[in-house]
């Protein structure tokens, strides 16, 4: 198989998981360089790789950044120049080398903590949004495909354990979907451990003004520390049913991993139209 072909074939393999890797790229060269424009390779979480770029020193610190991208989600534009290993260049060839590093096969991932009426119409609509979801309950009766098919996992466990049961990173959106006060004293400080993008909570705003004195008062917590919880969970769209609070709190999690305000796209009275609409 060319290395090409196997390249492209890696990347499809992951894309169809969801298996995080990253893809660098030779966009180009100048002087005399170990690998043409156009080369490319495909770098696993484990650091394993698919292709090359060029082998030795430049290429090791291709793989670290690669593996850097996969951390923060963000590509990478560098240029290296291959002159002289004794002043820290990894390599002698002479000439200078720029490779784009891009994060593949990274989906987002949504963990529904929860599966009563809201929770399962959530998990329904994050499958539709494109996120990978992953649904728990304490209630094995909740959370098998049986219930609720087409998932990418099913954790029946405490909700308080659900950071030791998945792996949560930078790219996971957790909504907790709990039953009270109780269960969410012993949920939230182990989501704050984690590093999840997106931490919400169901409840009314009352609900939540108990829970805060208690996380305080028995867990010590900060408000620093309680600020990376959205709570009441979602936006306010006055939501009434499981589907349009579903829609509500889904809205709020693409808000936050897009960067959004959350305010309407035009004013009631503001709206004006162009040459080009008409």
């Amino acid at each position: 198989m060319s290395e090409d072909r196997a390249v492209f074939q890696a990347l499809v393999e992951v894309q169809a998981k969801g298996d995080p890797a990253a893809l660098a790229t030779v966009i180009s060269v100048q002087g005399s360089v170990p690998r043409h424009e156009g080369s490319k390779m495909l770098v696993r979480a484990d650091g394993s790789i698919v292709g090359t770029v060029g082998g030795g020193k430049l290429e090791s610190m291709v793989i670290q950044e690669a593996l850097a991208a996969l951390r923060d989600g963000q590509t990478r534009l560098k240029s290296y120049t291959l002159n002289d290993i004794g002043a820290g260049d990894p390599g002698v060839c002479g000439g200078t080398i720029q490779v784009f590093i891009e994060s593949v096969g990274l989906a987002p991932v949504l963990v529904v903590i929860g599966v009563g009426h809201v929770g399962r119409a959530l998990a329904e609509l994050g499958k539709w949004a494109g996120y990978r979801v992953i649904i728990s309950d304490d209630r094995e009766d909740y959370c098998n495909p049986e219930y609720l098919p087409g998932m990418d996992g099913y954790v029946v466990c405490k909700p308080s354990k659900i950071p030791e049961c998945i792996e949560i990173t930078p790219h996971t959106y957790i909504a907790a979907v709990t039953r009270g006060l109780p269960v969410d004293v012993d949920l939230i400080p182990a989501l704050l451990t984690t590093e999840a993008a997106y931490i919400g909570l169901i409840g009314s705003r009352r609900r939540w003004a108990l829970t805060v004195k208690a996380l305080k008062d028995e867990r010590g917590l900060t408000d620093e520390q309680l600020g990376r919880v959205f709570a009441p969970i979602g936006l306010e769209l006055n939501a009434e049913t499981p589907q349009e609070i579903a829609i509500s709190i889904m809205a709020q999690i693409i808000m936050v991993r897009r960067g959004g305000t959350g305010e309407p796209m035009a004013w009631m009275g503001e709206i004006t139209t162009s040459d080009d609409d008409e």
